[in-house]
């Protein structure tokens, strides 16, 4: 008899039926795994911090960008993409690490469609996977709705097991902008931001991504910078 399993949720697990299951299983793993990520369930670790938001120029340390008129834009891409992630250490020694994706069963661009119609936004989540041998980010990975909008337009946030490496990636009018941010847990900036969001109380505040932050927070080391400091 088939049983009803769990997935990683914002404010801890979200459970899923048989059928919510191979729902997934069709919507969001076997896009990832064709994109070459293989999903590794409930490991994400300990600690992790929530989300990175509001880095400044002054936290990125490396990245690169590449025009929409850019011959073999997704093999450059990929390419760029890959030794950013080796040299930012974004892979540990098994090639895992931390992917933010819609959690449930709907795909990312059912979420955006709900931004879009200003409907509750569903909930965002680390995800941990594995890097497989034969991988297309750029190109399968932004046609999955997971990592992008379409092959050579993606956009998505990942950051290393022990979060000290974030690399973000925007699709905007002109081309693709990729950039890694060290030890965003020490980012003024960030911090910042993830303060404002704790106590923001806007019609679409995530009351339990609120929750997660402050939690986070309030467990940083002793003489962490907060706002109150500033």
């Amino acid at each position: 008899m088939s049983k009803a399993g769990w997935a990683p949720g914002v404010a801890g697990l979200i459970e899923i039926g048989p059928v919510g299951i191979q729902e997934r299983e069709r919507k969001m793993c076997r896009p990832l795994r064709r994109a070459g990520l293989e999903m590794i369930p409930e490991a994400v670790p300990d600690g992790t911090m929530p989300v990175v938001w509001g880095y400044g120029r002054e936290d990125v340390v490396d990245g690169f960008s590449h025009g929409y008129e850019t011959p073999q834009l997704v093999e450059r891409l990929n390419n760029d993409w890959y030794d950013l992630a080796v040299s930012s250490g974004l892979l540990d020694h098994r090639r895992e690490f931390l992917v933010m994706l819609p959690q449930g069963i709907r795909t990312h661009r059912e979420a955006l469609q709900d931004t879009h119609w200003g409907r509750r936004p569903v909930p965002m989540a680390w995800t941990r996977v594995r890097l497989l041998e034969r991988w297309d980010i750029m190109g399968r990975g932004a046609a999955s709705a997971f990592l992008g909008i379409r092959a050579g337009h993606p956009g998505f946030s990942m950051m290393a097991l022990d979060s000290s490496v974030y690399i973000g990636c925007s699709t905007g009018e002109i081309g693709v902008d990729v950039v890694a941010v060290r030890h965003p847990d020490r980012s003024k900036s960030i911090l910042r931001q993830l303060e404002w969001f704790a106590s923001w109380d806007g019609h679409f505040a995530d009351r339990e991504l609120k929750k997660r932050i402050a939690v986070w927070l309030a467990g940083r080391a002793p003489g962490a910078v907060t706002r109150f400091d500033q």
